[in-house]
C-alpha cells in the first residue's frame, strides 16, 4: 500500500511519545493510525465519521524517537452506514535508505449526522 499512495499524515513522534521500554508508545501508533483511518472515511462519508472498532491490529517492528512516521489508509469496504479501512504505518530512520511497515491494522468507521446518528454512507 504504501509505495503507491501519499500518506495522509505524516509525523515525528517526541520523547513524550516513549514507553518504558524506550520505544513508541503503542497507544500514540494507534491515535495516528485513527486519525489517518477517520480523515480518508470522512473523505469517503462525505462527512462526520466515528470509530467503532479496531480489527486486527499488528506491530511488525518498533518506532523510535526520530523517525518519520507515515500512515497510509485505504478504504478495504463499504456498508450502508459504515466502512472498514485498512491502515499501514511505515517509517523512514536514518541510514535506511527506504522506508518499512511498523504496524498495520483494520479500523471500522460509522457515518454519523450531526447528533451522533448513524447515517446512510454517500455514494461513491
Amino acid at each position: 500500500m504504501a509505495s503507491k499512495r501519499d500518506p495522509v499524515i505524516r509525523t515525528a513522534p517526541r520523547l513524550a511519545d516513549l514507553n518504558l521500554n524506550g520505544h513508541i508508545f503503542g497507544g500514540w501508533l494507534l491515535s495516528q493510525m485513527d486519525i489517518a483511518g477517520g480523515i480518508t472515511a470522512s473523505q469517503r462519508a462525505g462527512g462526520a465519521v466515528a470509530t467503532v472498532a479496531v480489527e486486527a491490529m499488528k506491530f511488525h517492528r518498533p518506532v523510535h524517537v526520530g523517525d518519520l512516521v507515515s500512515c497510509y489508509a485505504e478504504i478495504k469496504s463499504v456498508g450502508c452506514t459504515s466502512m472498514h479501512v485498512n491502515v499501514e504505518v511505515c517509517v523512514s530512520r536514518r541510514g535506511i535508505d527506504e522506508e518499512f511497515p511498523v504496524t498495520e491494522g483494520t479500523f471500522i468507521f460509522v457515518a454519523v449526522d450531526q447528533n451522533g446518528n448513524p447515517r446512510p454512507v454517500d455514494a461513491g
